[in-house]
């Protein structure tokens, strides 16, 4: 025990000093350090609370459901009124075409008789036509016989011959005759 009380100390008050100078240099810049290495992190630690924000954000935007989703809102809320008048008119446009198709029908069918009529009265005129010699030497033979028959028919008669002008009388062979006489 007495042998650490009187052995002399390993160092002097002077480097002691400047040891503990040192020391205390050496701890302020490694607080310095620290407290800049504290500030860095405590900035890369709010851009890693941005990036995971932004990550969280990517994700939600790229998930094909939330996508989807929002595609089919989109859908519904903008574009459904149109696609419902479009098919609205899509209904109109094909009754309208069948109603052209039901009018195209009914024009061909009409087109059809009424060239099947035309058909049958031209066919009636050529058979007609070629009557029509026959029926005019007819009424010519008609004519002539009328010309010759109906005045000797008519005079026949009292009533008649006094409606053509003549006198009915009775001649001296007591044959009763319509006589003209001028005057």
């Amino acid at each position: 025990m007495s042998d650490d009380a009187a052995s002399p100390a390993p160092f002097s008050d002077g480097e002691l000093r400047e040891t503990v100078e040192l020391m205390s240099k050496v701890v302020a810049r490694t607080s310095d350090r620290v407290d800049a290495q504290t500030k860095v992190l405590k900035d890369l630690d709010g851009t890693l609370a941005e990036v995971r924000s932004a990550t969280f954000i990517a994700a939600e935007q790229t998930d094909p459901k939330r996508y989807g989703e929002l595609v089919g809102a989109t859908i519904d809320g903008k574009i459904n009124d149109n696609l419902v008048r479009m098919g609205k008119m899509c209904v109109d446009l094909l009754q309208a075409s069948n109603r052209a198709q039901e009018v195209l029908a009914k024009a061909e069918t009409d087109k059809s008789i009424a060239l099947r009529q035309l058909w049958e009265k031209e066919q009636k005129l050529e058979r007609w036509k070629s009557r029509w010699p026959l029926f005019g030497l007819g009424a010519l033979v008609l004519a002539l016989a009328l010309t010759i028959t109906l005045p000797r028919f008519l005079v026949s008669y009292g009533p008649t011959c006094a409606v053509l002008g003549g006198v009915w009388t009775t001649t001296s062979t007591n044959t009763e005759v319509c006589a003209f006489y001028r005057e």
